[in-house]
């Protein structure tokens, strides 16, 4: 799975005669392997190098470039710096996003007499906001193993454990399934730590008539899932409960209104205003949602300052919560693909309130 084509085919929007790609998610973007490399994509040839530790595979798994080796005498740079002069390149692009001022400054002296480089983050960006069939069905994957850990997770969790047992069995059953990793590490908050959105588990105890947290997820061929659901360890107050429908609500809301050609900001406000007229308005600290890829946080994002239109074939989450400070909280996420009319729900875990 590589995308080579692509990014050659927007060089002329950007004004670009290549595009110089060094990140780890945007080398595993564009060549679909991961070797510490460097990538220099044109309009008529891609030239990829990488070091002795990644060669034998790389000759084998990256197609539609020029696979060279580094060595001490010729750095990645060294050969990136031939690769442009022989062939006249001027107008660099690069990852400015992912780019040290450090990285920089080296490079410009490197490239300096022979092209400019021109930051070109959004180029990357624009492409991989919109996820193609290859992407979408690593996700889906990642998603389903993703949903079988929650469900073996319920046969597990009893008062009297940790949250910190919690999340290791959470990464145990993820692994098992098929998963390369997690793409995050979990979250588990039981109790008054569910009132922090990012909590990070400890030895807190699980108790009855508390919420329990949990946010994870994992990578299948190198593409993120992502998760929530809130339980509770014996009945909930009346107030628990309320607070969960709300929260059930929101993100119902704002999966309806979810669809291709919408804004961040507008999917954003039709979960907001749910929670809003509730009362809990401002116990709804963080965005509505945020887009995943080969990243578990990618952009366009569904927050209230985000004006650009979400297009077809984005994959967000929806993840509204309430956080009472020092009392419990509640967090349910789903991941969607965005299309034109509505949008699919990778996430098949039960969302009404579960009790355990």
């Amino acid at each position: 799975m590589n995308h080579l084509n692509n990014i050659a085919a927007k060089l002329p929007d950007y004004g670009l005669d290549a595009m110089l790609i060094t990140s780890e998610p945007g080398e595993r973007y564009a060549v679909g392997f991961l070797g510490e490399g460097f990538t220099l994509v044109t309009p008529n040839g891609v030239h990829y190098s990488t070091d002795g530790r990644y060669i034998e595979a790389a000759r084998t798994q990256v197609t539609g470039a020029e696979v060279v080796l580094t060595s001490r005498e010729h750095s990645h740079l060294a050969l990136a710096r031939s690769y442009i002069q022989a062939r006249g390149l001027k107008r660099v692009g690069f990852e400015s996003g992912a780019v040290s001022v450090d990285q920089y400054r080296r490079w410009q002296r490197e490239f300096s007499p022979f092209c400019e480089l021109i930051p070109a983050q959004e180029l990357l960006d624009g492409l991989r906001a919109a996820k193609d069939r290859e992407e979408l069905s690593a996700m889906r994957q990642a998603q389903r193993i993703t949903d079988e850990a929650f469900s073996a997770i319920l046969n597990v969790i009893r008062p009297g454990m940790t949250e910190r047992e919690v999340a290791a069995r959470l990464v145990y059953e993820l692994l098992r399934r098929g998963a390369q990793k997690v793409s995050f590490d979990p979250i588990v908050a039981a109790g008054a730590n569910g009132s922090m959105p990012h909590a990070v588990p400890g030895e807190t105890v699980l108790q009855r008539g508390t919420f329990v947290t949990m946010d994870f997820g994992c990578i299948y061929d190198g593409y993120c899932s992502d998760m929530t659901r809130t339980v509770a360890l014996g009945q909930p107050s009346e107030e628990m409960e309320r607070v969960y429908q709300t929260v059930l609500a929101a993100q119902r809301a704002g999966i309806d209104a979810a669809r291709a050609g919408i804004t961040g900001r507008e999917l954003d406000a039709a979960a907001r205003a749910v929670i809003q007229e509730a009362g809990f308005g401002a116990y709804f600290t963080h965005s509505f949602g945020h887009s995943l890829g080969l990243e578990i946080h990618e952009s366009p994002n569904a927050s209230p300052g985000e004006e650009r239109t979400l297009p077809a074939g984005t994959v967000i989450s929806a993840e509204p919560g309430i956080y009472l400070p020092g009392r419990f909280g509640v967090r349910i996420e789903d991941v969607l693909v965005l299309e034109e009319n509505g949008c699919e729900n990778l996430t098949q875990s039960p969302k009404n309130l579960i009790v355990l």
